[in-house]
This record gives structure tokens, C-alpha cells and sequence, in this order.
């Protein structure tokens, strides 16, 4: 039995499928096409306060057809694979393409673009949990988190995910690949203090291999202390301070850093890095690089969106902006060539400093850690940046007090200048890999 036999539909079944969408845009005239075939499932289990809260079961499927007449574009999906259901769904694209407007940006990436090897990225692992053995893992990780300090009042609960899919994604110029791929994920959120004087905080781990994940109960140990470390918050008095981002909000910084760097904020004129490239935007010693074929990596993928080869890439170096996040789409509307980011961003890593979190800490002497952030008060036009946020005030180097009830305020473009220090706590949850970063200074608004 193969690891994948868990699928309703084997991969040649899946790329049988395509080629049938596309032979039948070929004989109903369509100039190219595109499709994408997918299907996926996974449980999730929930636990509060020792008691099952949600099992849930997922199973989905479908297909996206994208239909191109001359340069009119026309776009249709179905979750039915019959037949029938197939040449309906590409009829109703090649319908709607032919109302579109013409869009000289439009069509498919250049031939030679194409992705034509498949790197195995080791992205699939699957996790053969019971829901029984769920339950008792997520009972596990909340009974860590309430045996962890009697502070622990009660739980919003504790969640064990598991997730998996494959795709297959096709066009009319010879293109054709696709893999299966796995997610999963342990979380628990807990409340400390009693009344009017509660905190919550969380903590989570997620992995596309489950034996790389944290300890359930380290998860839930983790969780409470972070809880009962904000008991007893304050605000503090209005002013410019330093401050450092935590390693798991840290990445939200590179989040904006690609919004802002990405073609359909630039060709739309909706970004403060406008005509930024291959200029100075962050310090010397900040380097950045796209790596898409990290293994087992939560952002690798051997091909775009479009189809279009992934590779290596520095996006900053020395501080200086090397280059955007383009699909093929947005690339010409710049008239540039795409960066196959078709979807988004691969693996973004920053390099990482010396020194640890305390390290940080210690470094900036007197200032704000900030561990949560509240809204999203962002102006990516003129980089304006204004959030609610909590976390703990730093004096001589170590923690003083926990902190709340405060926004935090200053200009993206400033920021990412004003980066001191990237410290060398990398938590990756995602694309972006980074530890904690700090900024020389930012507005704090409290009493």
C-alpha cells in the first residue's frame, strides 16, 4: 500500500484529468489554458478543560480552469470531475473570456520559464492519528499547561491538526507537475489570574513532519507560562523607545516587507517601496534570501503558480533591495520578467545575528519587548504603521514588568532602516524564517 493510497484519487488520475481539460480547450478554440487539480483532507481535534470539544473532518477537491481567447481571460472552477462537469467548466471560462476586456499582460508564462525538473522536497508526511490518540495528545498538552502553575485558571483549549493534499497543475504549452504535501499542528491557548485580573497567551508548533514537532506538553507548558508571565500588566508613559519584536511577530515584519516589494502593489502604485530597487532600504549587515527548495520546508515548491521554475535568490544584501516579488502577470505590467512568485514567497530567510533573546534584551538596556500585536493599522502606500500591542518593558537588559493596553506607532520605511540587531531565536512557522528583531526606535503610546 503506498503512502499515498489514502487519496481518493491517485496522481495519474489527476494529471488524466488535466490533460482531458486541456484537449478540450484545444478543440473548443481556446488560444491556452491553464488548470489546477487538487484534493485534500485531515482532522482536527479540540480539547477544553479536559472535556472533547470539536472533532472536525475535512475532504475537499476541485479543479480551477483558466481559459485564454487571444488575450481575453475567462476563469471557471468545479469540485465535480465527471466528464461532462469538466467540459461544462471549461465551456463557462472560455464564455466569460470571451466578455472580458483585452489585457496585452494577459497569457501564460514563456515556455522557456517552465519548470521541467521536480526536485523531491520532502514535503509529504503523513501522520497515522487516531482520533483517539488526538484526543489523548491534546489532553496532554492542556493537563502540562494547568499542572504548570496553579495561575492557570482555565483553557480555551488545546487543537492537534493534520492536513494533507496533492495537486497537479497543467497549461497548454507542454507544462505539467505537482507532488502531495502534509501540515500539521499542536496548539494550546490558556487564561491565567482570576476576575479582572486574567491574561491569555498561546503557543503552538506546526511541521509537514509530525515527529518534528514540539512535545505536546512543551507546547502547553510553554503556553502557560507565557500566560501567567503577563499577569499583573501596565501601561507605560507615552514616548520614543527601542524596541524588539519577538521571533514569532518578527516574521509579520517580513510579511509587509514583501507586500510591499510584491508587483501588484508596485505596478498599482500602492507601495513605499516604489523605485526602491537596487537601493539602500535596510542596514549593512541585513541580508535576505528566497531559498524554494529548502527540504521539507513550509514555503518550498519547485515551481509558481504559473508553472515557472522556482530558484535561489538574494532579495536583500548588504541592506540593498535586489529584487521584487513578481508573477508573470505583474512582471510584464512592470515590464520586467517574472521571479516565479505566483502565489506568494518561497522560504524567505534572514541571517541571523549572535545573539540570543536575552542577548537582544540586554543589548537595548531600556525599551519595549513586544509579544503580541493587536489590529492592522498599516498604510502600505506611504508605510504608516500604527498597531495595538502588549509584551514587557525592558530596563537594564531584563524584564521589568509585562506591559498592555499600549499601540505602538512609526513609518515601515524607518522601520526596516532602523533595524539594530536580528537575534539568532528563529522559530519557522511559516515561509519566513527570522528571529527577533530589533528597531532603534518606534512611538509607544500609553498613559
Amino acid at each position: 500500500m503506498s503512502e499515498t493510497a489514502a487519496f481518493s484519487y491517485s496522481h495519474a488520475t489527476l494529471q488524466q484529468l488535466s490533460e482531458d481539460v486541456l484537449k478540450h480547450a484545444r478543440s473548443k478554440g481556446a488560444t491556452a489554458c491553464e488548470v489546477d487539480v487538487s484534493e485534500g483532507f485531515g482532522q482536527s481535534v479540540t480539547v477544553r478543560c479536559d472535556e472533547v470539544e470539536t472533532i472536525e473532518f475535512n475532504r475537499d477537491k476541485g479543479i480551477g480552469i483558466t481559459i485564454y481567447s487571444g488575450q481575453r481571460k475567462g476563469y471557471a472552477s468545479t469540485s465535480d470531475f465527471s466528464a461532462q462537469a469538466l467540459r461544462e467548466t471549461v465551456e463557462a471560462a472560455l464564455d466569460i473570456a470571451r466578455f472580458t476586456a483585452e489585457d496585452d499582460c494577459a497569457g501564460l508564462a514563456d515556455a522557456a520559464l517552465m519548470a521541467k525538473v521536480y526536485p523531491d522536497l520532502d514535503l509529504y508526511h503523513p501522520w497515522a492519528l487516531t482520533v483517539e490518540e488526538a484526543i489523548e495528545t491534546a489532553r496532554r498538552c492542556e493537563q502540562a499547561a494547568f499542572e504548570a502553575s496553579p495561575l492557570v485558571s482555565n483553557s480555551e483549549g488545546a487543537s492537534i491538526s493534520t492536513q494533507q493534499a496533492h495537486f497537479v497543475s497543467a497549461n497548454s504549452l507542454g507544462f505539467m507537475g505537482g507532488y502531495p504535501t502534509s501540515r500539521h499542528y499542536i496548539s494550546c491557548s490558556v487564561i491565567s489570574g482570576e476576575q479582572d485580573a486574567m491574561q491569555r497567551d498561546d503557543w503552538y508548533t506546526t511541521h509537514r513532519d509530525a515527529s518534528r514537532l514540539d512535545d505536546a506538553a512543551q507546547v502547553g507548558r510553554i503556553a502557560a507560562e507565557r500566560a501567567i508571565a503577563r499577569l499583573g500588566g501596565r501601561k507605560v508613559k507615552t514616548g520614543e523607545f527601542p524596541i524588539i519584536l519577538e521571533a514569532p511577530l518578527a516574521g509579520g515584519l517580513l510579511g509587509s516587507l514583501v507586500h510591499a516589494a510584491s508587483g501588484g502593489a508596485l505596478y498599482r502604485k500602492s507601495s513605499f517601496l516604489l523605485d526602491q530597487l537596487g537601493k539602500k532600504i535596510m542596514p549593512d549587515f541585513i541580508q535576505i534570501a528566497e531559498r524554494p527548495h529548502i527540504p521539507c520546508g513550509l514555503g518550498s515548491a519547485s515551481f509558481d503558480s504559473d508553472g515557472v521554475a522556482t530558484r535561489d535568490r538574494d532579495l536583500v544584501a548588504n541592506g540593498i533591495l535586489q529584487g521584487y516579488f513578481l508573477s508573470t502577470y505583474t512582471a510584464r505590467k512592470l515590464g520586467m520578467q517574472t521571479t516565479a512568485n505566483a502565489g506568494g514567497s518561497h522560504n524567505l530567510v534572514i541571517e541571523p545575528g549572535e545573539l540570543g533573546l536575552e542577548g537582544l534584551m540586554a543589548k537595548m538596556g531600556r525599551g519595549l519587548l513586544v509579544t503580541e500585536l493587536l489590529g492592522h493599522g498599516i498604510n502600505y502606500v506611504t508605510g504608516d504603521y500604527s498597531r495595538g500591542a502588549a509584551g514587557f518593558w525592558i530596563e537594564d537588559g531584563k524584564i521589568a514588568y509585562p506591559v498592555e493596553e499600549i499601540t505602538i506607532a512609526g513609518n515601515l520605511k524607518a522601520m526596516l532602516a532602523g533595524i539594530v540587531a536580528v537575534g539568532n531565536d528563529v522559530q519557522v512557522r511559516g515561509s519566513k524564517q527570522t528571529g527577533s528583531i530589533m528597531l532603534d526606535r518606534m512611538t509607544v503610546a500609553g498613559e
